[in-house]
């Protein structure tokens, strides 16, 4: 397939490991939060606000499929993305999806130490706050991210080598 859809909790690395994965199989790369906010000249935390998460969800939505008609991408969604409306069911049926895995721990160290406002779900929180929300999260995410074709340690050093050997293979 051509299509590569990379899911995982926020701060799992998809934006990162894309632009990677995109660059060594010579495909374009799309960050859905990154296209969101170009067309609508907003950051994802102002459309939050403005319009709220429900119509966030369905932009979003939107967005995935517009992107899923392209060939030779690999699309960076967002961390909830496969968890709303049929996100999921569409994205295995229009390419091969790759679950970026973090525990709750990993996923806290990176995203307190990023916290730029950026992410709106975790305005305010922090330390045990912080974790406790992740956990949560990925409680409620997982049959979701687990219905993922691949799933890789999204701390492996060799995760782009692991997932080109597992497209390769596929």
């Amino acid at each position: 397939m051509s299509r590569i859809f990379l899911i995982g909790y926020m701060g799992s690395g998809k934006t990162t490991i894309g632009k990677l994965l995109a660059a060594r199989l010579g495909y374009r790369f799309f960050d859905i939060d990154t296209t969101i906010e170009e067309k609508y000249f907003k950051s994802i935390s102002q459309i939050f606000v403005e319009k709220g998460e429900p119509e966030f969800r369905l932009i979003e939505k939107q967005n995935l499929h517009d992107l899923a008609e392209f060939e030779n991408v690999v699309i960076s969604t967002g961390g909830g993305a496969p968890c709303f409306f049929d996100n999921m069911d569409y994205m295995q049926a229009h390419g091969i999806t790759i679950y970026l895995k973090l525990s709750a721990a990993q996923l806290n160290e990176r995203l307190e130490s990023s916290h730029d406002g950026k992410r709106p779900l975790l305005v305010d929180r922090k330390g045990e706050e912080l974790l406790q929300f992740i956990s949560d999260g990925l409680v409620r995410r997982d049959s979701f991210y687990s219905r993922a074709i691949f799933t890789v340690n999204g701390a492996d050093e060799e995760i782009v080598t692991k997932i080109c050997e597992f497209i390769s293979h596929s």
